[in-house]
């Protein structure tokens, strides 16, 4: 199997850019600061970067209020330092993928000033407004934000409500204006044409929203938003058509790329949403819910991925997301302490399932969220819900290097205190120390980028699940025609022998092993495994 395909077979990393690298001592990461650590993302052996949002913004929503789509926030550079960002992971063989969010705007952005300025302004259909309902400061309807309230706001000037699904200072535009389609697909050829590889889309599925307004029907939930069935505010039947003008914007440059990230996703959202005329892939989050967390469950683990390839069959491609930006990092949720090694099984799932697979940038050394004091957040549902929930800053905080002071967040001889705290174990925990260490949950990850890069099995090949009830273990296949690995998992602390059915073939070649054994006991029924062992077995006599 020699048709790799980046996005397909790949591994994409994401990086946050105010807290990945800051070239400059101002306490933000920046471009330059990216560009200057692109020779480490090449030792880890991902094909990709997706870079979350970087243009100007007022940092209401920390980027997702943008207030110009087709330019770089002074702080974090210009666009000559993109473009020397994007040559340079090309000369590395890697793709850009930057964060596109066309759901809304800042309500500092050009178009919203005119489009609020009047109700005869040129610009006042770009975005959704309705007058009010029964009294005059009554909302159009029941809608509510995402991130808490109505989903409307008034606008004295006017006198008529705008729709914002997420803050005030993020209105939504109205796609169902031809110009505004227009404007919004041009941000995507503007980026293509600077050589961007692909796209994440922000909520792409909230673009458009019901023609009539109709009251979201209620649910059982704790807050607002959740109390409601989102059938009026998303996934309305004119997305598709967009999706086909998106591809054919697309297709036209080579392996060009689009992942849609889905409001409330589900994997039967997902198909609906990519195919060879819509997305390429849409993120569904199978394993980010509650039943993914230390201790481990591995039945309801087995349940998703059953679920998962059930549905993606045919061209319908899955991602596999563990953590990102808006969700607790990977080893606050699946470990506990200081210890990797279940940090490690939980980076053997993410690279050796089907499907592409999503790194958050520090997840390859075990950073965990940072823990914030009330005073010290700053995302907004974090300040409006504390404590229930306490924001998303926590899986933000600045990359850590190395031990120096700030975690050697600045490349600058000035060292301008980070945005965020760097969380306290950086001494200990940093790039630095575990390239050092060959152990470490660093050089664990690269191994096994390099043995998914080696086998086709791990990148295209069928899951076939030899664990059907699973309590300490999980051990699966994958399998193409001319090769079949077995990964397998311990989730204890303790050796165990793991029932596998159907009975497995003897003949077998040690791939990959943290217990440093030479070969596990397979006796064609079990297979023994050491304490929190991740172990990958080729069979010698084919399929």
């Amino acid at each position: 199997m020699d048709d790799y395909l980046w996005w397909r077979d790949g591994i994409i990393y994401q990086i946050y850019p105010r807290s990945f690298a800051d070239s400059n001592g101002d306490g933000l990461g920046d471009l330059p600061g990216i560009t200057a650590r692109l020779d480490y993302l090449a030792e880890l052996g991902i094909d990709a970067i997706w870079l979350s949002p970087f243009y100007p913004t007022p940092d209401a929503d920390f980027g997702y209020d943008v207030s110009d789509h087709t330019a770089v926030d002074p702080r974090f550079g210009t666009l000559e330092d993109f473009d020397r960002l994007a040559a340079e992971s090309h000369r590395r063989g890697i793709r850009v993928v930057l964060d596109l969010v066309l759901n809304h705007t800042s309500d500092r952005h050009p178009w919203f000033r005119e489009s609020r300025a009047s109700r005869d302004n040129p610009k006042r259909d770009w975005y959704i407004w309705q007058p009010p309902s029964r009294s005059p400061r009554g909302g159009p309807n029941n809608w509510q934000a995402a991130f808490g309230g109505p989903a409307w706001d008034y606008d004295e000037t006017t006198g008529q409500y705008y729709l914002h699904m997420f803050l005030a200072e993020q209105p939504d535009v109205n796609w169902r204006n031809p110009e505004v389609r227009k404007a919004q697909l041009d941000v995507v050829r503007f980026w293509l044409a600077r050589g961007a590889d692909g796209f994440r889309l922000d909520v792409f599925n909230a673009y458009f929203k019901d023609a009539q307004f109709r009251n979201n029907p209620p649910k059982f939930g704790l807050r607002g938003f959740d109390r409601q069935r989102h059938l009026y505010d998303c996934d309305q039947p004119e997305m598709i058509p967009l999706l086909n003008e998106l591809r054919t914007i697309l297709d036209a440059y080579p392996e060009r790329y689009a992942v849609g990230e889905t409001f409330f996703a589900t994997p039967e959202k997902v198909l609906h949403y990519s195919g060879p005329d819509r997305l390429h892939a849409a993120f569904s989050f199978d394993f980010n819910s509650s039943g993914l967390r230390y201790p481990w469950n591995p039945a309801w683990l087995l349940k998703q991925i059953q679920r998962r390839e059930a549905l993606f069959t045919g061209e319908h491609w899955p991602t596999t997301v563990l953590s990102n930006h808006d969700i607790s990092r990977t080893a606050t949720r699946y470990t506990h302490g200081e210890q990797d090694a279940l940090a490690k099984i939980a980076m053997a799932l993410l690279l050796t399932l089907r499907g592409t697979p999503f790194l958050y940038y520090g997840e390859e050394i075990g950073m965990r969220d940072v823990p914030l004091r009330r005073g010290e957040i700053m995302d907004p549902p974090g300040k409006r819900y504390w404590p229930i929930f306490k924001g998303r800053d926590g899986c933000r905080s600045p990359m850590q290097w190395d031990d120096t002071p700030f975690a050697g967040f600045s490349l600058s001889k000035v060292q301008g205190r980070p945005w965020l705290p760097v969380h306290p174990n950086y001494h200990q925990r940093n790039v630095a120390a575990q390239n050092e260490d060959p152990d470490s949950l660093l050089n664990f990850t690269r191994k096994l980028i390099a043995l998914r890069k080696e086998c086709p099995a791990l990148r295209r090949g069928e899951f076939v699940p030899l664990t059907t009830r699973p309590r300490d273990a999980l051990v699966y296949l994958r399998r193409t025609d001319d090769q079949t690995v077995l990964v397998a998992l311990n989730f204890a602390n303790k050796t165990i022998r793991a029932a596998c059915t159907p009975p497995l073939p003897e003949d077998w070649q040690l791939l990959f092993s943290t217990s440093g054994a030479d070969l596990p006991h397979v006796n064609g029924k079990n297979i023994e495994l050491a304490p929190y062992e991740v172990c990958i077995l080729e069979v010698k006599t084919g399929r």
